[in-house]
């Protein structure tokens, strides 16, 4: 099954058959290669397609996940599936074709259609060729834009080079955007985001200003001893959900240390253990 087909498959129980032979139409022009119908027809999504979010059941999230790996797309809305519908319909006769016409849907896109090209960055060939438009979305200052690439997207873990990972993480901490979303967290630490974000953490006590406490979710003592004393000072003096952070850092640390000084503390040792501590919400409990 393509990507198309399933899309179809999800359209049919969720739009209505104006909508879809709106869809059906305007698809058969573009896969005859008629890009102004391609360009024209994702303006006008928003016109016609009705603003609800898809709302797919779990079956039809598994089958997302069997066609390609690590997507996920239980978050998009109608619109902006309908706009993959469109783009992943046109069969570009090259690779450098199809970056070329998408290089115009994102130079004239509004915040929306971006939203969607962004989430879309899975599904296009040629994943690699990708690569510079994902970091072009990483520098974005809008918010809504930027987590159509950080959040809930394969993309990034499976393709950005280590500087842009880098960077992207500590841009989701600097505008105060959550790293759970983030797909591949763990799988793509690395020691030069540990000291990215240790000299971070620095400089935001420096100016006595709060840390966010998911930044010790990815600084890491094997990366960098020093962290050590890092974490221990978050235990000493942080906040209870500060303090729940750095103990969950360090029960995933592979450094010698790290279960010393985790042992210190026996009632966050204990919570973890039972599994009532955990990333997606380290304060709650």
């Amino acid at each position: 099954m393509s990507f198309v087909e399933l899309f179809d498959d999800w359209f049919a129980t969720r739009l209505s058959e104006e909508a879809r032979e709106w869809i059906s139409a305007r698809q058969e022009r573009i896969a005859g290669g008629n890009l102004k119908e391609l360009y024209l027809g994702f303006g006008q999504v928003s016109r016609k397609i009705p603003k609800l979010e898809l709302g797919l059941s779990t079956a039809e999230l598994d089958a997302a996940e069997r066609l390609r790996p690590g997507w996920q797309p239980g978050h998009w809305s109608l619109p902006d599936t309908v706009r993959m519908r469109l783009l992943l319909g046109y069969r570009a006769e090259s690779s450098e074709k199809f970056v070329e016409v998408l290089d115009r849907l994102f130079a004239t896109g509004e915040v929306h259609e971006l939203i969607a090209l962004y989430q879309g960055l899975p599904l296009y060939p040629d994943q690699p060729m990708h690569v510079a438009r994902a970091g072009e979305g990483i520098r974005t200052n809008m918010g809504a834009v930027f987590q159509a690439v950080a959040h809930r997207n394969p993309y990034p873990c499976e393709q950005l080079p280590e500087g842009m990972w880098n960077q992207m993480i500590l841009k989701c901490l600097f505008v105060g955007i959550s790293l759970i979303p983030v797909v591949g967290l763990e799988s793509r630490n690395n020691p030069a985001l540990t000291g990215m974000l240790r000299d971070y953490a620095h400089e935001r006590w420096a100016a006595r200003r709060e840390v966010s406490p998911e930044l010790w979710r990815c600084v890491k003592p094997e990366h960098q001893a020093e962290a050590l004393e890092d974490l221990a000072r978050v235990l000493r003096e942080g906040t209870e959900v500060e303090q729940r952070a750095a103990a969950l850092s360090l029960s995933s640390s592979r450094h010698g240390e790290a279960a010393k000084l985790l042992e210190q503390y026996p009632g966050l040792r204990a919570e973890i253990d039972a599994g009532r501590l955990t990333w997606s919400e380290p304060g709650r409990n």
